[in-house]
C-alpha cells in the first residue's frame, strides 16, 4: 500500500472514529472531484464537513420528530386554502415564519370536524420541529389520561415535564369528549405552567362559550381561556368537511348540505 493510499485509509478511519460518517461516506468522491476541479485541500474539507453538517441536522431533526410524536405528517404546502375561503391566507403565512413560537404566543384553531384544523396544527408544529424547536403533539383526552395515570404513579410531576418543556405543544381535538374534574385540573395545570413560557397550538370544535360543558367548571374553563388568550391568534374555520367533500349531500332549494 502506498503512502497516499495509508493516509487515505487513516483519514476515513478517524473521521469514521469521530462519528463524522457522512464525511467519511464522501471523502472519496470528494478527493476526485478536487483532483478533477483542482481545488485546494480547504475546497475539499469544507466540502467534506457541509455534508457532515447536513447530515447532523437531519438526524437531529429525525429525533425531535420522533419525540414530537406527530400521528401524521402534513405540511402547509398540501393544505387546500381554495376549499376554506373563511381562512385568511396572509395569516397562514405570517404563523408559518414561526414568530409566534419566539413569542410564545398561542395558536387556536376553532372549527367544525373535518375543516383541517389538525392539519393546521401538526403542519405548523412540524415546521417548527424542522426549524430546530421542541414540539410534542397529544390530543386533550391523551394529555389528561396519562397525568392521571402517573399521579397514580406517583410520577405525575416528571410526567408533565413532557407537557411543560417543549417550545411548543400542540393539543389536538378539545371537545371532542367530555373531561371530568380531574383532566381538567391537569389540562389546566398544563397551560397555567405553559403561561408566557411556551406556545401552544390547540384545536377544538367548541366556541369558548362551550368550554365550560367541556371542562364541566365554568371557573377552570374561565381560567384557561383567560390564560390561552391572552397572547393568542384565532382562526375561527367556518367552512364544509374537507374529508366530505365527495360523499352524498341533502339538497335543499339547490344548495348542498352537508349534515
Amino acid at each position: 500500500m502506498t503512502e497516499e493510499a495509508s493516509s487515505y485509509q487513516r483519514l476515513r478511519e478517524h473521521l469514521a472514529d469521530l462519528g463524522m460518517t457522512a464525511a467519511a461516506e464522501q471523502l472519496a468522491i470528494e478527493l476526485d472531484r478536487g483532483i478533477a476541479e483542482q481545488t485546494s485541500a480547504t475546497q475539499i474539507l469544507e466540502r467534506l464537513l457541509e455534508h457532515e453538517v447536513i447530515e447532523t441536522k437531519a438526524r437531529r431533526t429525525r429525533g425531535r420528530l420522533r419525540f414530537a410524536h406527530y400521528p401524521v405528517h402534513k405540511i402547509l404546502a398540501d393544505f387546500d386554502f381554495d376549499f376554506q375561503p373563511s381562512l385568511d391566507r396572509a395569516q397562514i403565512a405570517e404563523l408559518s415564519t414561526l414568530r409566534f413560537v419566539d413569542e410564545r404566543r398561542n395558536v387556536l384553531l376553532l372549527g367544525p370536524p373535518g375543516v383541517g384544523k389538525t392539519h393546521l396544527a401538526i403542519a405548523l408544529g412540524i415546521a417548527a420541529t424542522e426549524a430546530g424547536y421542541r414540539t410534542y403533539f397529544t390530543s386533550a383526552v391523551d394529555l389528561a389520561h396519562a397525568l392521571q395515570s402517573a399521579q397514580l404513579e406517583g410520577t405525575a410531576q416528571y410526567k408533565l415535564r413532557t407537557y411543560v418543556s417543549p417550545s411548543l405543544l400542540v393539543i389536538d381535538e378539545l371537545g371532542y369528549l367530555p373531561l371530568n374534574q380531574d383532566a381538567a385540573n391537569w389540562i389546566f395545570q398544563v397551560v397555567s405552567r405553559r403561561y408566557e413560557k411556551g406556545s401552544i397550538i390547540l384545536t377544538s370544535n367548541r366556541g369558548f362559550a362551550d368550554w365550560g360543558q367541556v371542562f364541566a367548571d365554568q371557573v377552570v374553563a374561565g381560567a384557561i381561556i383567560d390564560r390561552l388568550l391572552h397572547h393568542a391568534t384565532v382562526l375561527n374555520i367556518r367552512g364544509k368537511s374537507y374529508r366530505m367533500r365527495h360523499h352524498p349531500t341533502t339538497k335543499t332549494g339547490g344548495d348542498a348540505i352537508i349534515r
